[in-house]
């Protein structure tokens, strides 16, 4: 990812060989602040208070989370596990990344726990870099798709939250495919919800596609039906916490609105995702657990004064009760397809087995 013009990716072993720097996404967009994650207690509260996010991004970071845990103590993986899993319930890439974890040092003698440790976080987070290309090259396919259609003008795409190389190690998920057509000349322009309550579209992805110079305008996140209605909006691609063997996708809240308004003007929906994102555990998205954050999230708001300090206001009359559920889940129907480091495929059960054949015995 681009930040300041240089190469670098949201989380980046630190020069001791035992700690981790990332990238502080709470003081984008207007501070770039990198933070020293040394201590299980550090990457547990990075991961809780979003300090870093995106489903990929939280797993790989719990990874090392686990390996800083060994480091200080080699018997310490079953009080890392649980202080990790405890910190987002959502995203199931945070499980995974602790389950990889657990096998990987599960065999090997205590005195080399923590060096098998950081060698497999090293390997997840490499796994991830090589999938969300690997997406970008084929949801690519996707987008060339529409620009022969389009002629001479931009494919506007819609997108929810931040999918972007922010929420996973490097290229990100649902914005991979917009990278790789915006470096191939592919004229795209994408429309960024602000995805209230707490802005990742107009604070994150804004920001990162500023830094890679992809033309994109902030909306309202009441304005994406309107735009489709108006036939401004080409195609809509979302990333996803979870998606349950039948396809289901659960993604930021918000997200099921914009699926419902694409279903009703024949606006292409699709989700992308790594393989770690799918549960092949939940025949549906019914069992999902959604995370309800502080309701102080809906009822202020954070931005920058013209001073240029941090602020927070107010936005309820006092004694207003406020609900903040995070996600929400989109059924399969109202999904077009699907876009893994694999290909793309059907939201369904059937499609998801089509790329991953080797899941069909688990699954049934």
């Amino acid at each position: 990812m681009k930040v300041e013009d240089r190469w670098r990716r949201t989380i980046e072993l630190a020069d001791d060989r035992a700690s981790v720097n990332v990238l502080d996404q709470a003081a984008l967009p207007y501070e770039i602040k990198w933070l020293r994650l040394a201590t299980l207690a550090d990457v547990a509260r990075a991961i809780r208070d979003m300090h870093i996010r995106g489903a990929p991004l939280i797993g790989a970071t719990a990874a090392y989370g686990v390996a800083i845990a060994l480091r200080h103590d080699p018997k310490s993986i079953d009080e890392a596990y649980a202080t990790l899993a405890a910190t987002r319930p959502t995203a199931i890439n945070l499980k995974w990344a602790l389950d990889v974890m657990r096998r990987r040092v599960a065999d090997v003698a205590v005195g080399d726990r923590a060096a098998a440790a950081f060698a497999a976080a090293a390997q997840i987070c490499d796994d991830d870099v090589a999938c969300c290309e690997a997406m970008g090259q084929h949801g690519l396919e996707l987008i060339r798709a529409l620009a022969q259609r389009a002629g001479d003008r931009p494919i506007r795409v819609l997108t929810h939250c931040n999918a972007g190389w922010l929420a996973t190690v490097d290229w990100g998920t649902a914005l991979a495919p917009i990278y790789a057509a915006h470096e191939r000349g592919l004229s795209v322009h994408v429309w960024v919800d602000e995805t209230r309550p707490r802005n990742q579209g107009a604070n994150l992805t804004a920001w990162e596609l500023g830094q890679h110079g992809v033309p994109h305008t902030v909306i309202a996140d009441n304005a994406g039906g309107h735009l489709m209605r108006a036939g401004r909006v080409d195609v809509c691609i979302v990333g996803a916490d979870r998606v349950a063997a039948n396809g289901d996708v659960c993604n930021k809240i918000g997200t099921y609105l914009k699926a419902l308004a694409a279903h009703d003007n024949a606006v292409p929906f699709y989700a992308a995702l790594p393989y770690s994102t799918i549960d092949w555990t939940l025949t549906d998205g019914a069992a999902i657990p959604i995370e309800e954050r502080d309701a102080g999230e809906v009822a202020r708001i954070r931005g920058r004064a013209a001073g240029g300090a941090w602020t927070e206001v107010d936005l309820l009359p006092p004694g207003s009760a406020a609900a903040n559920p995070a996600f929400d889940v989109t059924p399969a129907r109202l999904v077009t397809g699907i876009v893994t480091e694999r290909g793309a495929c059907a939201a369904s059960r059937e499609g998801l087995l089509a790329l991953y054949p080797e899941r069909r015995a688990a699954a049934t």
